[in-house]
């Protein structure tokens, strides 16, 4: 195609006079071109085209003087400069790019060193013709883009033409080897669209047809083609004396973090078809065959054509143009424009929105109008005339306004040849931009680059005027790409992101479909919904790098995604609420990554209503346990269904759903029906070998925190199994029968092994049989009768006080739990002297307190005032008071306390007192066990834990809720000393 020059040599076709930045300096670094033309007699003639030429001779002083990367090409071979400028632009170019396709060498450094010196040749010709007005940009960006295509070819030749010599590889044709290879190299970006820049990277798709290739017998194509694929990249981008031909990236390949450089051509169209993302749509549109095996290239992107063009123009695919415009979210009338330092490809008004205001209409209406599928920004800004997208006068100002800002970009990378579109911040470097533009003064440039920006923009936002903004208050959120957008890494450091490349990496990974939740296209489209949302969410939360990660291990396990997503788009509490337990409730959050199945209860929306019932969580149990084939599996679905309840009383209790108050409840509650159901399944499983004992009976009495219904988030469940069996019976009727004490003792240890072992499902509660008669010293399962003598002829007063929390949580039947109840009330209201029960209450608090005491105000449980010392007042007050006022017995020691009240045994100042400080230790226990693995440490504490507690205690600050706390502590310690007596702690001696 015919240039600007008219077939005319580059020095009569300067239409442009560049102001120099220095002219002195310009004139000696003039002076040094000259003066190593003239060192040969047959050099250049260099000085006689300057001296008939004075206007060449002041250009090229301003380009010396303007940018050192053309400088120094220009110093480096004189008699290239003098052949530049005698020939003609266009036919110059075409020339390099043929010599390039035809490169051959007998080495790789021989193909590196060839081609390396005509890209010189190349960048030289196309920046003193672009500068000089000589070519306009369709010249400047098809010869770039042409001369990677040669370069690639030429590459690829010599390869697979080594391949082929080592017999690993049979050319269909030796001389085009390239032919039929199977080898595909597409060309995306602004190389598929022939608009490269000046220092641009080249964008690649690597793919093999395993089909086709003519591979060697003995050679795999997955290793030949990713060997051939490294070469490759070296020859382009490895840096030698020479330079180098074009950086190479290969990140735009489907999935580039998991999958190898070069990819099966089946591969990559599965991955297309079940997991290809609005923005690859998007960047499809560009992709072009550039080398290698062009037939086999047109052919994949024929196959993909229904993943880039829709079929119809629904709203679906409306919604993936809303989803792309989300992901390269520039936020509308906030900030304002800048020159000194902005981006001109991503920026505000910059080359990106032009491009994007195409293919979002391109993407619309392509599906229908194949006009409009061009690779070509300016080509598609006149098919959207055409087909009546846009009116004349969008075209007219984003065609003008994208070339002025594609020129701007080359001349910034004509300074240094970096690959970069930040226009500089001094004001030396954007003078040398405004000069190389043509412009007689910064100040001139500087208006001319804010109108084009302020057209683009306008433009840009009118696409989508109608559409609501998402969190538009936030900044840029741009996670597409192959590139990290710098103003969304500015917005998620200003949200307090600590590490923002990570976070966008690690957000960009999401939508690679790796994991099981983001494999369909809905599913990766609800997530882009809620980018702005999660952002913000994690971002309030104490460490928001920590939950980020947190998170990013939840989706890692998530079974699946599209409900859960949409989900929590419509309820963003809910998201806000898993954020807080990514990065505030360490222990809930380790749950999540380890368990990631106790999520699948939240897409129940009975969560958000009241706290299942006893028959709820055993009609639950139930129905999951009928689902397992054997013993093991049904032991493996007890403890999904137990951690799945554990995690949602635990979201209830964060969210604020449910108080703190009724956590002990729930948790004991879920905690019977699973020791009930565990026990009928270990019953069953025992019988297959040893039968049952005919007449037999058996009870788990609960004791400890769920026998009070106080049960935390860490507590062990003690327990103890007692057993009866008629008088005439010695032992089972299995196939391997045992004695009746025998029978009872394995089936404890059935029992103990199905609730604590761990399976591949986790574990369910930690048990604990030390409570029963004799302790560890006594025998695993216990005869009711014996228990009964023990309790009333041997027990001391601390068992006594452990069985006023005693109930049956399992029995073989109705009748054997209430006979067991019957007894355990007789126990209790046995009349005593209160005087040495107060000596006993008291003996037994110095010992706790000796071994276990402390200062820290937040050991609620042990510290002098603490939960003890109020449960052992109610036990005494209990055992004091029982033969009198059986009805003042109750597990709980809430309820103990109103009954002891209500009696008359307890004052109602004291009761008052004490109830508070109960409820409000309860409240802070509950948080600290639900959130917290370890010990409290109010400096250390995630703030998240912080706020859960003052909200819990109804109190503005730390520093007051641990004033009333000392306060309370204190209070409770007399209360005890008044009803039970001074705790007198022995001495460690």
């Amino acid at each position: 195609m015919p240039g600007k020059s008219g077939g005319k040599p580059l020095y009569l076709s300067l239409t442009v006079d560049p102001p120099s930045i220095d002219p002195d300096k310009g004139a000696l670094f003039l002076a040094d071109v000259l003066e190593k033309a003239r060192a040969h007699e047959d050099g250049p003639d260099l000085p006689g085209l300057l001296r008939d030429h004075p206007k060449v001779e002041a250009f090229l002083s301003a380009i010396l003087s303007n940018t050192s990367y053309l400088r120094d090409l220009s110093l480096a071979d004189p008699q290239r400069l003098f052949d530049i400028l005698k020939d003609d632009p266009a036919e110059r170019i075409a020339t390099l790019l043929e010599r390039a396709r035809q490169t051959l060498g007998e080495s790789e450094s021989e193909v590196m060193r060839d081609l390396r010196l005509l890209k010189q040749d190349l960048a030289l010709t196309l920046g003193l013709a672009d500068i000089g007005g000589a070519i306009d940009l369709d010249q400047v960006t098809a010869g770039l883009a042409g001369f990677a295509d040669a370069a690639l070819s030429a590459a690829i030749r010599f390869c697979l033409t080594e391949m082929a010599a080592k017999g690993k590889f049979t050319p269909v044709d030796p001389d085009d080897p390239e032919k039929a290879s199977g080898f595909i190299v597409l060309a995306m970006g602004k190389h598929g669209a022939m608009e490269l820049n000046y220092s641009s990277d080249i964008d690649l798709i690597i793919l093999y047809d395993p089909a086709i290739s003519p591979i060697a017998e003995n050679a795999e194509p997955s290793v030949e083609f990713v060997r051939m694929t490294r070469r490759l990249v070296k020859i382009m981008q490895d840096r030698t004396a020479e330079g180098y031909i074009f950086r190479t990236d290969l990140r735009l390949r489907p999935d580039p973090g998991a999958t190898p450089l070069a990819m099966s051509v089946p591969g990559a169209l599965s991955y297309y078809e079940s997991l290809g993302q609005n923005w690859e749509r998007a960047a499809l549109i560009k992709a072009r065959p550039c080398a290698g095996d062009i037939e086999a290239g047109d052919a994949f992107l024929a196959e993909i054509t229904p993943f880039i063009w829709r079929k119809y123009l629904d709203f679906a695919a409306i919604a993936d143009v809303q989803s792309i415009k989300r992901q390269i979210h520039i936020h509308k009338g906030h900030g304002k424009f800048a020159v000194a330092g902005h981006n001109v490809k991503l920026g505000r008004g910059g080359i990106r929105e032009v491009e994007f205001f195409v293919q979002t209409q391109q993407l619309i209406a392509g599906g229908r109008n194949p006009a409009l599928r061009g690779r070509r920004t300016l080509d598609m800004l006149d098919g959207l005339l055409e087909a009546g997208w846009i009116k004349e006068d969008a075209r007219e100002e984003l065609r003008e306004a994208y070339i002025f800002l594609r020129a701007v970009e080359h001349r910034i990378q004509m300074l240094n040849d970096e690959q970069t579109q930040l226009l500089p911040k001094d004001e030396e470097g954007l003078t040398r931009i405004a000069y190389l533009m043509g412009f007689d003064s910064r100040e001139a440039f500087e208006k001319a680059f804010m109108a084009r920006l302020k057209r683009v923009q306008r433009h840009y936002a009118e696409l989508f005027e109608d559409e609501p903004e998402l969190a538009s208050d936030l900044g840029n959120l741009v996670f597409t790409g192959d590139d990290n957008d710098p103003e969304t890494l500015e917005t998620l450091s200003g949200l307090g992101f600590k590490q923002p490349g990570d976070a966008v990496n690690i957000i960009k990974s999401w939508h690679f479909g790796r994991y099981a939740c983001t494999r369909s296209a809905m599913a990766r489209e609800r997530l882009t919904e809620l980018h702005p949302v999660l952002v913000t969410a994690l971002a309030g939360t104490d460490n928001a790098d920590a939950a980020l990660r947190g998170f990013d291990s939840f989706l890692a396990k998530l079974p699946a995604g599209i409900q859960l997503f949409a989900l929590l788009k419509s309820n963003p509490e809910l998201l806000n609420l898993l954020a807080t337990v990514m990065g505030s409730a360490p222990r809930m959050a380790e749950t999540v990554s380890r368990r990631i199945h106790v999520l699948d209860t939240v897409l129940d929306p009975a969560f958000f209503g009241a706290m299942p019932s006893y028959e709820e969580f055993r009609d639950g149990l139930d129905l999951t346990l009928e689902l397992a084939r054997f013993y093991e599996e049904a032991l493996d679905r007890a403890r999904i269904f137990a951690q799945e309840q554990q995690f949602l009383i635990g979201l209830r209790l964060v969210s604020d759903t449910l108080s703190a108050d009724k956590v002990g409840h729930a948790l004991a509650r879920l905690a019977e029906v699973v020791v009930d159901r565990i026990l009928t399944r270990v019953e069953a499983h025992v019988a297959e070998s040893n039968g049952h004992v005919p007449g037999g009976q058996v009870a788990v009495l609960a004791m400890g925190k769920l026998g009070g219904r106080e049960m935390t988030a860490a507590s062990d469940l003690d327990l103890i199994l007692l057993y009866e069996a008629p008088g005439g019976v010695s032992k089972s009727d299995g196939a391997r029968p045992l004695a009746i004490s025998q029978y009872y003792t394995r089936l404890t240890q059935r029992l103990v092994t199905a609730l604590s072992a761990p399976t591949a499902e986790g574990s369910l509660y930690e048990v604990d049989f030390r409570l029963r008669p004799s302790g560890n010293a006594g025998p695993l399962a216990t005869n009711l009768g014996g228990f009964i003598a023990y309790q009333e002829k041997e027990a001391w007063t601390w068992e006594h006080m452990a069985l006023t929390r005693a109930r049956v949580i399992a029995s073989s039947s109705e009748g054997f739990a209430a006979k067991i109840q019957h007894h355990l009330c007789q126990t209790l209201a046995k009349e005593r002297d209160r005087a040495a029960l107060a000596d006993d209450v008291r003996s037994m608090r110095a010992r706790i307190e000796k071994e276990k005491g402390t200062k820290d105000i937040w050991d609620l449980k042990q510290v002098a005032g603490g939960l003890v010392d109020i449960e052992f007042i109610a036990q005494f007050l209990q055992l004091a008071h029982a033969h009198d006022k059986p009805h003042v017995l109750a597990q709980g020691t809430e309820e103990a306390l109103a009954k002891l009240r209500e009696a008359g045994c307890l004052s109602s100042g004291d009761a008052d007192q004490l109830l508070s400080a109960l409820r409000l230790y309860h409240r802070l226990t509950q948080v600290l066990r639900m959130a917290l693995t370890g010990k409290f440490v109010p400096t250390e504490a995630p703030r998240g834990v912080r706020d859960l507690l003052l909200h819990a205690a109804g109190v503005p600050d730390l520093a007051r809720l641990e004033l009333e706390l000392a306060e309370i502590q204190q209070s409770v310690r007399a209360r005890f000393e008044q009803i039970v007596g001074k705790v007198e702690v022995p001495s460690s001696t």
